[in-house]
């Protein structure tokens, strides 16, 4: 399953961050940030709840750059 995430982040090096996180969480098989359109598409493992993953997700986020935001609407 895929889903696309409105972001919130100031730089590309921050962004870059970003997706490095998402894609060390479990449950998440590819994560990609476009700086440029402030979004972030996340495709999930087989079987995986993606609202808990992203959770996850975000917690790991936070660690490398604690002022970007992941709308998980």
């Amino acid at each position: 399953m895929k889903k696309s995430y409105k972001i919130e982040v100031d730089c590309a090096n921050c962004a870059a961050k970003m997706e490095e996180a998402a894609n060390r969480t479990p449950g998440v098989k590819e994560a990609v940030v476009n700086f440029m359109l402030l979004k972030m598409n996340v495709e999930f493992e087989d079987g995986a709840n993606p609202k808990a993953v992203m959770a996850e997700v975000l917690k790991n986020c936070k660690k490398v750059e604690e002022d970007c935001e992941i709308y998980l609407k």
